[in-house]
């Protein structure tokens, strides 16, 4: 089964659980590394000088791009949790590595649409492998974690069948926001806990045709989506290059602000499983969990 076949198949929508409350607006930082620390601070800088709103950061620990200074990044993201941001684990170098399938739609998405899903055919154990070493990565800086985010929001069945032993609150694919956790097991959907239709907003940076037609696509989803419980905006370091595309999604966050509450990913899955008012579970101390899926006295590949 191919990852967009997996993602059309969790439709275990979970509005009915998000009650009448106001729908919710998440921003995310992708591809925090230490060679992309200044493009996504100044991606940061640039969404509060709309609004003081938290965010999610999600970060790669042994990103494949060199470059950057480990301290100054790491230094940044103690500050983001100070404010109340959360931190996500992104993967662990965010580059696909594993060889190819026959399928069509799997070589689509792993060369048309992206060369950085690292998760999107790795076998179960190789996927609990890097998801363990980007733990054990989190927990030496003592950063809490309760979300997963696979690089370019592809994740294969080995990856599915991984993330699931683990201690994670929610992961998002390109089209949901997946809610994990108990009853996982079983349950026959990928991210096993039910999940919330909500197509992100996102920008092609990367060439002239995206650039153009990623923000007018942006609008339709957000007038789309207007009623639903979640809108995630997805931020790329790429995107701060472009001062367009920068005002867009300013603009954009000012709009929804006046709607939607902005909150991080794991407070918007806090919100999902309790009828405690998420604005007293700030998402940067939710939960802290060892994440530690081994046998006792197992010695793990390293990292």
């Amino acid at each position: 089964m191919s990852p967009t076949e997996m993602d059309r198949q969790a439709d275990g929508d979970s509005t009915k659980t998000a009650g009448a409350q106001r729908p919710v607006l998440c921003v995310s930082i992708h591809d925090v590394a230490p060679a992309t620390w200044d493009e996504c601070s100044r991606l940061a800088r640039a969404m509060r000088e709309v609004a003081q709103l938290p965010l999610t950061w999600l970060v790669v620990p042994q990103y494949h791009r060199a470059g950057g200074e480990p301290a100054r990044m790491e230094a940044g993201l103690e500050r983001a949790l100070a404010q109340a941001d959360e931190l996500a684990l992104h993967g662990y170098t965010h580059l696909d590595t594993a060889p190819h399938g026959p399928g069509l739609s799997e070589r689509f998405l792993r060369t048309k649409y992206s060369h950085e899903g690292e998760f999107a055919a790795l076998p179960a154990d190789e996927a609990a492998r890097r998801i363990q070493c980007g733990l054990d990565w989190f927990a030496e800086r003592g950063w809490p974690v309760r979300g997963f985010v696979p690089p370019a929001w592809l994740m294969g069945e080995g990856a599915w069948q991984a993330l699931r032993a683990f201690d994670f609150d929610y992961t998002t694919t390109f089209l949901r926001f997946h809610l994990l956790g108990a009853g996982a097991e079983g349950a026959g959907k990928p991210g096993s806990g039910g999940a919330v239709l909500s197509p992100s907003l996102v920008y092609a940076a990367r060439n002239r045709t995206g650039r153009l037609a990623s923000p007018l696509m942006a609008d339709a989803l957000t007038l789309a989506l207007a009623r639903r419980p979640l809108i995630r905006l997805s931020l790329h370091p790429p995107d701060v290059r472009h001062p367009r595309l920068l005002r867009h999604a300013q603009a954009t966050v000012e709009r929804l602000l006046a709607t939607h509450t902005a909150m991080t990913k794991a407070a918007f899955a806090h919100r999902l499983t309790s009828t405690v008012p998420s604005s007293l579970h700030p998402a940067s101390g939710a939960h802290p969990s060892p994440h530690n899926t081994r046998e006792p006295g197992a010695v793990p590949r390293a990292c």
